[in-house]
């Protein structure tokens, strides 16, 4: 299948960020901000606008070189917002964010949300389906000229698990982003402003998570920047549990998503999206340290 090659990136180790983002010698860390009731492990927390804002500033203050606010829940068998709800969630916050001088990106599937959103002062759109859930994201994306994270997505949150099914995942993944790269960069998106996400937990298992970020050196051979988003899912859990019992309860894996953080720096991802931002910077800039002194030997 033949690739689309971004010509904005160099001939790093890592791939540099898209377009409009900052290079900064290491892995970026977006900080996760759900303005929602029902996330899987933070669900509630930050419903209230005042409450989101506050955790906005802190995940900055904490070194968040991105903070991404969504106002539904995208964990498997979450059912979806109206409109008007999602806006209400996120536009407001998104604003004094960015009126505060924070980096804010916005998690949303819906075109009219991240319209608002970057008329709010969002500089990044976050899109888990790829552009697949409203096909006027990309046309809204390409008009917006903002950097673009396109996930690898089958199905909507209430169904997701029934379609993790696959040959070999990572070659079904890089075959299933290349289609959404040729639609999205046919309806205009600039490609100098997409970066992918391999969708880690949307319609995967355990093992196929793993595989993915085992795989990411061949789902660089697209040619575009990773977004890596691991933080607290499944797969982590299930390898924390004791004896292979159970699951470590998800506010108990911040440590084990900051060393995934760092297999994912060393990987050459150019950001991971997380929700504890100090563990996971530390974890990316000793992943900054140990590529240096590799390429120095």
């Amino acid at each position: 299948m033949p690739t689309l090659q971004n010509p904005a990136l160099g001939r790093t180790r890592a791939l540099a960020p898209p377009e409009g983002l900052p290079l900064l010698g290491r892995c970026l860390v977006m900080g996760i901000l759900n303005v929602t009731p029902d996330s899987f492990s933070d669900g509630g927390l930050y419903a209230d606008t005042g409450h989101a804002i506050d955790r906005g500033l802190e995940l900055a203050a904490q070194g968040a070189d991105i903070v991404d606010v969504g106002g539904e829940s995208t964990r498997p068998g979450a059912r979806p917002v109206c409109l008007d709800e999602e806006l209400a969630r996120t536009v407001p916050v998104v604003r004094e964010l960015a009126r505060a001088g924070v980096w804010v990106s916005v998690d949303t599937m819906h075109a009219p949300v991240a319209r608002a959103a970057v008329e709010a002062g969002a500089r990044m759109v976050n899109d888990v389906s790829g552009g697949l859930a409203d096909p006027g994201m990309a046309r809204t994306v390409a008009e917006a000229g903002v950097p673009y994270v396109a996930m690898h997505w089958r199905a909507p949150s209430r169904e997701m698990d029934r379609h993790a099914d696959y040959g070999d995942v990572v070659a079904d993944v890089i075959a299933e982003l290349g289609a959404r790269l040729r639609q999205l960069t046919g309806m205009g998106v600039d490609p100098s402003r997409i970066a992918l996400d391999p969708g880690l937990g949307f319609s995967k298992r355990p093992e196929h998570d793993w595989t993915l970020l085992a795989g990411l050196e061949r789902l660089r051979t697209l040619g575009f920047p990773l977004m890596v988003g691991a933080s607290r899912k499944r797969f982590i859990g299930a390898a924390l549990a004791e004896g292979g019992v159970g699951e470590m309860p998800p506010a108990r894996r911040d440590v084990a998503t900051a060393a995934v953080s760092a297999l994912a720096a060393v990987g050459g991802a150019f950001c991971v999206r997380v929700h504890d931002v100090r563990a996971s910077l530390d974890a990316v800039r000793m992943a900054a340290a140990y590529v240096e002194h590799v390429d120095c030997t």
